[in-house]
């Protein structure tokens, strides 16, 4: 993620899990629809998952440094900030679009 920030791009960085219900609904009614697929693709942005199925250490101390104990997180990161923007654990259909529209 280091060198692709360094590449000045926009990244959406969302963590999950299989067991995670709010997850799945998420993939289903915001990040995995055409409208998204295709504003993310207009505006070239690097879609980023981590699977926190089996509870990876790694990811642990990622959700931690983001004052979270849990999924889902996610994050929107752009060339122009220096910190992520942490959306909503719920998101609305069009937040993802709306967002690769700003940044593209």
């Amino acid at each position: 993620m280091a060198e692709l920030r360094q590449q000045e791009k926009t990244i959406f960085v969302y963590f999950s899990a299989d067991w995670c219900v709010t997850c799945h609904m998420n993939e289903q009614r915001a990040i995995d629809i055409a409208s998204t697929q295709q504003a993310f693709e207009q505006a070239d942005v690097i879609t980023m998952k981590g699977d926190w199925t089996n509870g990876d250490p790694a990811i642990t101390a990622f959700l931690e440094q983001h004052g979270r104990s849990g999924v889902p997180l996610y994050l929107w990161y752009t060339p122009d900030q220096n910190e992520p923007e942490v959306l909503s654990q719920i998101l609305a259909p069009n937040v993802l679009s709306t967002l690769a529209g700003k940044s593209g």
